[in-house]
């Protein structure tokens, strides 16, 4: 018989691989456990379907061997500080093809997760994988941006570096969810702001130079963690969702990738029922919208995305009867909803990345129309706000508006794709009204001449009121039913069941339109 020992070559093998698993660096593992953090390989073992993952690059090491000993380089900069492949992600929900996926992770345990030279090839290698088998990804973009230490290959400016080219490329073409933890400067902060979406941990700062950029540009010294704060970060759009560590960011990770992953089995939902009386019956009363959205989709599925930026829109990832959708609303809490630029900028990119990936979409709508006034045009609203008016008419995908109380002007319009019959069922609550403008503001624009004649104020007060009361009569959602405006006025309880149905009507809704060349960064 043949002799079975392991030859030396493969003696070598295992030898080196063993050299790129964290058990070979404990102190370095320590280290980053004694932070608070997770090395990369934890990271993707939580992620990713276990024993799937195909790594690419296992051996690669930093280009500094005319400065540092190979054996050096070997045992203290596997990967080239970036872990790289493919895997199945949520294979239990989807199988085995529609849940493949890349996965890339800069490694903070080598050279601060840094962007080295041979780093770059394998990012150029997977970027361009990604492209050719379309594979959905998510990137652990946490990282101090490009490494100046590398000596191995000749280069002035390293501006040739075709990564983010490739990456930007991949805009509109497959979802890529950044997931941040700590620190994420320069090079490393540009393929989490070229992403999709971006969860980031509490902790989180990100910014577009680091420390030491600043200090050079002759910008002052700064404390790592005060470039980019959640604090600023959070509020001004940067970030879609904020979680506590690493282990929610996967957890959520794995929530959000399944929305591009298909449908899943119908799960349970709330009483339809409570939806009757979640709408105060005083016009001018605000409600909060999140108990609507989470009773009418599939229970526990819905996340929300940039809650703090825009707070006056809302917008959420969520499931009704397993189908993956996307949902835009008012919420009256904040400015009345109406449509600030901040909140159309929020609207028309979200509504942007539901048309690229298949998501219909649910716009509920309570507007009294574009907030108004030299204070908000200060904000571009003129452009910023036709953003969302722009997106919604170049939708591919169904939407399905429910109007819940309030459909005033061009901003109720806007929520809707651009007007009433644009989405693929449009449809109204009981205690729903519509019109031109808000109602008051109408009488007394209409009224004008008619109400400066009157010189007793509290008699032109109560003239406006009658007025308003009767246009009140004329705008109800069921007199615009009468004149087809709007294709039903519906039992609250009924919402859910109805835009399901519509759903699954409407599958060859957009199917000969062509493909987005790339979603919006912000």
């Amino acid at each position: 018989m043949p002799d079975a020992s392991p030859s030396d070559d493969h003696l070598e093998l295992l030898r080196r691989r063993a050299l790129t698993e964290d058990a070979a660096r404990p102190h370095a593992v320590q280290r980053r456990h004694d932070a608070g953090g997770r090395t990369a390989r934890e990271n993707i073992a939580d992620l990713v379907d276990p024993g799937t993952f195909v790594e690419y690059g296992r051996f690669a090491i930093a280009a500094q061997r005319a400065r540092r000993d190979v054996d050096d380089l070997i045992a203290n900069t596997p990967g080239d500080g970036l872990l790289a492949g493919t895997a199945s992600i949520n294979g239990a929900l989807f199988g085995r093809e529609r849940s493949a996926c890349a996965v890339l992770a800069y490694d903070y345990t080598v050279l601060a997760g840094t962007q080295g030279a041979v780093g770059h090839f394998k990012k150029d290698r997977l970027f361009e994988l990604i492209e050719r088998m379309r594979l959905p990804t998510v990137f652990f973009a946490e990282g101090g941006g490009g490494r100046p230490g590398d000596t191995d290959y000749p280069t002035v400016s390293s501006l040739d570096v075709p990564a983010f080219a490739l990456w930007a490329k991949l805009s509109g073409l497959v979802p890529r969810i950044a997931v941040v933890k700590g620190r994420c400067f320069a090079g490393n902060a540009v393929i989490a702001g070229a992403s999709d979406l971006i969860i980031a941990t509490a902790d989180t700062s990100i910014g577009m130079a680091g420390p030491a950029m600043i200090a050079g540009g002759g910008l002052g010294h700064v404390a790592p963690d005060d470039v980019g704060p959640l604090s600023v970060q959070a509020p001004n759009g940067v970030v879609d969702i904020v979680v506590a560590d690493e282990a929610e960011a996967v957890a959520v990770t794995k929530q959000v990738l399944g929305y591009f992953q298909g449908a899943t089995a119908p799960d349970g939902a709330a009483d339809q029922n409570a939806l009757r009386t979640m709408i105060p019956e005083r016009a001018r009363r605000a409600y909060p919208l999140k108990p609507i959205i989470e009773t009418i989709a599939d229970a526990g599925s819905v996340t929300f995305l940039r809650e703090r930026f825009a707070r006056e829109m809302v917008t959420a990832l969520a499931r009704i009867e397993g189908r993956p959708v996307g949902i835009i609303g008012n919420n009256t809490m904040v400015m009345a909803g109406a449509i600030t630029a901040a909140a159309s900028d929020k609207a028309a990119r979200f509504l942007q990345l539901c048309d690229a990936f298949g998501l219909p979409v649910v716009s509920l709508v309570d507007c009294p129309g574009y907030m108004v006034g030299p204070a908000a045009e200060a904000e571009a609203l003129v452009r910023r706000g036709s953003r969302l008016l722009v997106a919604g008419a170049a939708l591919r995908v169904p939407m399905v508006a429910v109007i819940l109380r309030r459909g005033y002007g061009l901003g109720a319009q806007a929520m809707m794709g651009g007007s009433l019959h644009q989405p693929v069922l449009t449809v109204a609550w009981p205690g729903a009204h519509l019109g031109p403008m808000g109602l008051e503001g109408a009488v007394r624009l209409g009224l004008r001449k008619e109400l400066e004649a009157i010189a007793d104020a509290d008699e032109r007060e109560e003239r406006v009121r009658q007025a308003t009361a009767a246009a009140q009569e004329n705008a109800k959602a069921l007199n615009a039913a009468t004149l087809f405006e709007i294709d039903d006025v519906i039992d609250p309880a009924d919402t859910r069941s109805l835009i399901a149905a519509t759903l699954a009507a409407s599958t060859g809704f957009g199917q000969d339109s062509p493909r987005p060349r790339f979603v919006d960064t912000f």
